[in-house]
């Protein structure tokens, strides 16, 4: 009896013991988590399906207004790289797309933008497409 009765109370107090280690854990985690997310979030390199064009670039938020700085690669000369980002914003999607030959740099922000998507094409606007991606 007793011995059962030390083992619950060895239980209990690893289980507190784990409680109050893990709060300040998640706590600093979290912080981290909205630090980074007003900071930006880099991503890419997203390629076409054939990996002749690629984007990558970075998006974040500042003051309630969303901001996206993006990059767009390919061969210069001949067809063209386009790049297509997907918007959820004020409860509809919103598409818009931008073509490139060579290298070039664009940007985009706007309010109320909840959801970004991304995906490059290449050799035209919905030929040799590649993955969508979250970017947002």
């Amino acid at each position: 009896m007793r011995k059962t009765l030390a083992i619950a109370a060895l239980a209990g107090s690893m289980a507190v013991t784990g409680l109050a280690i893990s709060s300040p854990a998640q706590a600093a985690s979290a912080t981290t988590a909205s630090a980074a997310s007003s900071a930006g979030t880099s991503w890419g390199r997203f390629f076409s399906s054939d990996y002749k064009a690629y984007t990558f670039g970075e998006t974040w938020k500042s003051h309630g207004k969303v901001f996206t700085k993006w990059y767009g690669v390919d061969k210069r000369g001949g067809k063209k790289g386009w790049v297509w980002f997907e918007v959820y914003r004020n409860g509809r999607w919103v598409k818009f797309n931008k073509a490139w030959d060579g290298k070039v740099v664009g940007t985009w922000s706007g309010r109320g933008i909840q959801k970004v998507y991304t995906f490059s094409c290449w050799a035209g606007k919905f030929d040799n497409c590649g993955k969508k991606y979250r970017i947002y």
